[in-house]
């Protein structure tokens, strides 16, 4: 009697768009996996690449099973919930087509998904070890990650879904499904608003320093600063259609950043003019400490116009000035608070 086939126990989805020499590297990187390779697949789910990422493909010769899914660009929320459906594995891995993977990454999701069911992993993306030139906005985001994963070594703070970023995430297939997978209408923080649902169906959170990965992140200044806004939008969109607390978390926070950016958001906010000025003000000083090499003055820069995008967005998703200086002034009394 024959024996059944199996399938892989992990399904590594990546969706992907226009970064073929990134993804390549990934690929070839999960070559050096202590996991055995035919114990995983890895689904690539093409977002409508126009780079020859295909036939990159297709040519690549590989110890796992690789299988290309195409779609019309919609986006990685659509792609990661397509790669999903063509996944055979009860646990999937979702990484971004931008990171060299450790060798015992899939083991250490595994490992703890194994000791601990019914969670949700997270892995640190941690930057190039070796000298990688890049912007001053991507070391911002280096330093702001590495923060976040100290804090919660340290016991700072437990990892909750804020934290579920999912270029270098996993979770069971099953729990995917029935948590309705990735909301497609998020262009951005997809990954928060799935994470809460799971959160809410009993999923626990864990951050495993050991599933690491090497990050490359390219993006310009001008995609870096819509990233914010766009988070600012969404948060609030969460809070008001699915009662989801990032926002309350982001306006409780408000009264602990640096008196100087409170200031430039009260100042700013739903003023679009003003904004903009300020925001002009601030890239002039962020290339005048970049050419001086002063990282500490370029990073506060860059934490200021994070910020200001951020409430920005909330802003225009709330409708108006009005409403986030409300919940502002409505924050500052339930914690007692009596001035700004």
């Amino acid at each position: 009697m024959q024996e059944p086939v199996l399938g892989p126990a992990v399904s590594v989805v990546v969706p992907t768009f226009n970064r073929r020499l990134s993804l390549r590297r990934l690929l070839e990187g999960l070559t050096a996996q202590s996991f055995p390779a035919s114990q995983f697949e890895v689904i690539v789910v093409d977002d409508g690449s126009t780079d020859g990422t295909a036939e990159l493909l297709r040519d690549l010769v590989l110890p796992y099973r690789l299988q290309l899914v195409k779609q019309e660009h919609g986006g990685p929320a659509a792609a990661r919930n397509l790669g999903v459906a063509r996944a055979r594995g009860e646990l999937i891995v979702f990484l971004d087509d931008d990171v060299v993977p450790a060798r015992n990454l899939i083991s250490a999701h595994v490992g703890t998904h194994t000791a601990a069911l019914d969670t949700v992993v997270i892995g640190p993306m941690s930057p190039p070890a070796t000298s990688w030139l890049r912007p001053a906005w991507i070391r911002w985001e280096e330093e702001k990650l590495q923060v976040q994963y100290r804090a919660m070594l340290a016991g700072e703070y437990a990892c909750t879904p804020r934290q579920f970023y999912t270029g270098n995430a996993s979770l069971p297939r099953a729990r995917f499904l029935e948590s309705g997978g990735f909301d497609t209408t998020y262009s951005r923080a997809e990954d928060v608003e799935l994470a809460y649902r799971l959160r809410d169906r009993g999923a626990r959170f864990i951050f495993n320093p050991v599933a690491d990965v090497t990050h490359y992140p390219s993006r310009t200044f001008d995609a870096w600063c819509r990233t914010p806004y766009q988070y600012g939008r969404y948060d609030v969109a969460m809070h008001r259609d699915k009662q989801h607390e990032a926002w309350p978390c982001a306006v409780r926070e408000f009264h602990g950043r640096h008196f100087l950016t409170r200031m430039l958001i009260r100042l700013s906010v739903g003023r679009r003019s003003v904004a903009n000025a300020v925001l002009r003000a601030l890239r002039g000083c962020l290339a005048v400490a970049s050419q001086l090499g002063a990282q500490r003055r370029a990073s506060f820069v860059l934490s200021a116009i994070f910020n200001l995008q951020y409430w920005q967005g909330a802003s225009d998703e709330l409708g108006g000035r009005a409403r986030v200086l409300e919940a502002l002034a409505r924050s500052r009394r339930q914690l007692g608070m009596v001035a700004a």
